[in-house]
């Protein structure tokens, strides 16, 4: 075995392929960019190397300077992880001029899979049915334009060498194919090094379902299982699940035995993942081979017991599986919700800046159910605009799908995250909507479900209640404690108020609190109660209370007369009020929102890559105003009504902070 694994990635992957290899007692060693110098994966390994300046096209994708991290630590073995080398056949070339072992399958298999264009071709010649389209290169927008005709639209610009949704768009009628085409040359070119395009049918309502396979060198091949990848936001998967619950026994071994006969007729050995898109019927359409690690592979280790990581380790250091077809059982339910850097009340944009509070829920493992994060960042650690935006990866199981969600619920709202944005408000969300609940879902769900954007989480009623009558229950305590603290009350018996009112969400309650040793009865004005329970003090961030006997996570925070609420994906300003206050309160104006209808605001720090109109210009609604890249995507903004630019605020190569005016209109 190994003595010595350098991982050639950064972020969540690298940390958790340090994990497995620590368990294995190999050595790991990291490299980093001058934005990674104190960042956890390099931490976490036995010994680090710096091996350039932050965007990846300097540092983590220039082989010169990873061979030459390898050559000078002595690693005997390179994992690659997911992205940047992962998939390159050059980087396994010269690891093999080397000596050194890459973690991942022979080149053979990456030049012939894990190139999207001749994947497909050789999927065609094996039978294998695929999406249709056009698999040669494509040189320039116009020759895109007329691909896209001949193959019908929708289609799907994809570039060659992609992943995790870089370089890849959807376009509807010509404009949108011009535009996608240079976006998705530009964006592969900046995050693969690699910038050959080409074009497929995009298939309506699909559901996005991959196989999970692993191969030696032996000529043995196994699939785990499926994962349900279908909820995605501009093709990135944002929540997987495994088994799919789309699914039936018979389809999921036709889909298995093909995914591991196309993996063996390229004499794969390693992990890999052969992707489908499957209708309505069952009929399922390959779609791509991933010749490496996926970032969701947590929900097929937790459905089979498998670690994937040492699975590739060993096969890497030529051992065969000791693991049979007949040896894989898939157990339970697992879901990953992907834990993001973007706000999704602005179109879910970046987010970039420094986290003040990051405490992911505690971490578990037993009969009933497990909670994973896997994680590359830290409280008080910076997320930087050089790289992919996922910060974490939290993974629930449990023996049924139901009880795998609500175990979600509640670790999402138990998840702590300050100083960014980010979308545990939607992911929330996702989680109690009834398409999720019923797995009816397919790619199109956020599109459909979301068409202009998500602007929060309307609690039902019986929710709202249940908050009501906790807070209700806090409020009593702050009280106490306040009176306290400002010395008037002499002694423990004395009283604070128990009537109160509590608004929240546009409603309000007015409640009487009966308090006693073990909790609180909440009574409401029609007459109904809830008992609620818990251990929360004023300070705390986190209230873990029960009502009814029933969990309620909330993350509190504190604001004039009330809280800050956070729960199932809202957010909530509760003002608990005595009965004189709330009279008042209603009779206050309420606060108006600056008007910025004129201004076209940066939405995320990011560099203005281009401008498209100039001062004076007539604009119409829907045209491109200018292109800001971020976090290696690429986004357009574009003129939400008809006007004229009256000043441009900003260059080509400004580097721009949220909120910064870019251009203004008369």
């Amino acid at each position: 075995m190994f003595n010595k694994i350098l991982i050639a990635n950064r972020g969540e992957i690298a940390c958790r392929v340090i994990k497995t290899a620590r368990k294995m007692g190999i050595a790991t060693v990291a490299i980093y960019s001058d934005a990674d110098r104190n960042a956890l994966h390099v931490k976490m390994a036995d010994e680090a190397v710096h091996i350039g300046p932050a965007p990846a096209n300097q540092s983590y994708i220039v082989i010169d300077k990873v061979m030459a991290a390898i050559r000078s630590s002595g690693a005997q073995a390179v994992h690659p992880g997911y992205g940047f080398l992962s998939e390159n056949p050059r980087f396994a070339e010269a690891l093999e001029a080397e000596g050194v072992a890459f973690v991942g399958p022979p080149v053979g298999a990456i030049e012939k899979m894990g190139d999207k264009i001749t994947s497909k071709k050789i999927a065609q010649e094996a039978g294998v049915s695929t999406v249709p389209g056009y698999m040669g290169l494509i040189e320039d927008a116009e020759e895109a334009v007329k691909i896209s005709g001949e193959v019908g639209y929708p289609v799907m610009i994809k570039a060659s060498a992609g992943g995790g949704g870089k370089g890849m768009r959807i376009a509807w009628n010509d404009d949108e194919a011009r535009e996608g085409f240079q976006s998705s040359k530009n964006e592969a070119a900046n995050s693969f090094g690699d910038d050959r395009i080409f074009i497929e049918k995009f298939v309506t309502q699909p559901r996005h379902i991959e196989i999970q396979v692993l191969c030696d060198a032996h000529g043995n091949g196994v699939y785990l299982g499926e994962r349900e990848c279908s909820i995605q936001r501009r093709n990135q998967k944002v929540v997987e699940e495994a088994p799919s619950p789309f699914l039936d026994e018979a389809t999921r071994r036709a889909m298995g035995e093909q995914a591991v006969a196309l993996a063996k007729a390229v004499g794969y050995a390693s992990a890999g993942t052969v992707e489908f898109i499957v209708d309505g019927e069952k009929n399922f359409f390959f779609l791509e081979m991933n010749t490496r690690l996926q970032v969701e592979h947590p929900v097929t280790e937790l459905i089979t017991g498998i670690d994937l990581v040492e699975q590739m380790i060993r096969v890497a250091n030529g051992e065969p599986l000791t693991i049979t077809q007949d040896d894989v059982k898939l157990t339970g339910w697992a879901i990953e919700n992907r834990l993001y850097a973007e706000d999704p009340y602005r179109g879910f944009l970046p987010s970039i800046g420094r986290l003040t509070r990051y405490r992911p829920p505690a971490e578990v493992a037993d009969a009933e159910h497990v909670v994973r994060n896997d994680t590359g960042v830290f409280e008080g650690g910076e997320i930087s605009m050089y790289y992919d935006p996922m910060i974490a990866k939290l993974c629930t199981w449990a023996p049924t799908r139901d009880a795998a969600i609500e175990a979600m619920r509640i670790a999402l709202d138990s998840f702590e995250v300050e100083g960014i944005g980010h979308n545990l408000p939607f992911l929330s969300a996702v989680m109690d909507h009834p398409k999720f609940t019923s797995g009816t879902m397919t790619t199109a769900f956020i599109a459909e479900e979301w068409p202009e954007g998500f602007e929060g989480v309307t609690l039902p009623g019986a929710t709202l209640r249940r908050i009501a009558a906790s807070c209700a229950a806090m409020h009593r305590v702050a009280e106490i404690r306040r009176a306290r603290i400002s010395g008037r009350m002499d002694n423990h018996e004395r009283k604070v108020g128990d009537a109160w009112v509590v608004n929240l969400q546009g409603e309000h309650f007015e409640v009487t609190v009966q308090a006693d040793t073990g909790g609180a009865t909440i009574l409401f004005a029609d007459g109904s109660s809830h008992r609620v329970e818990g251990d929360w003090t004023p300070g705390q961030t986190l209230a873990k209370m029960t009502v009814d006997g029933d969990l309620l996570v909330l993350k509190v925070g504190k604001i004039s007369g009330g809280f800050r609420i956070r729960s199932r994906g809202a957010d909530l300003k509760v003002h608990v009020r005595n009965p004189r206050q709330a009279e008042l309160a209603e009779l206050m104006p309420e606060k108006v929102a600056p008007d910025t209808s004129k201004l076209l605001l940066c939405p995320m720090p990011g560099l203005v890559v281009k401008l498209n109109v100039e001062e004076g210009q007539e604009v119409h609604e829907g045209q491109a105003l200018c292109t800001i890249e971020a976090m290696k995507m690429e986004n357009i903004l574009r003129a939400e009504k008809k006007g004229v630019v009256s000043k441009i605020n900003a260059a080509a190569g400004d580097s721009l902070a949220v909120d910064e005016v870019i251009m203004e209109f008369e």
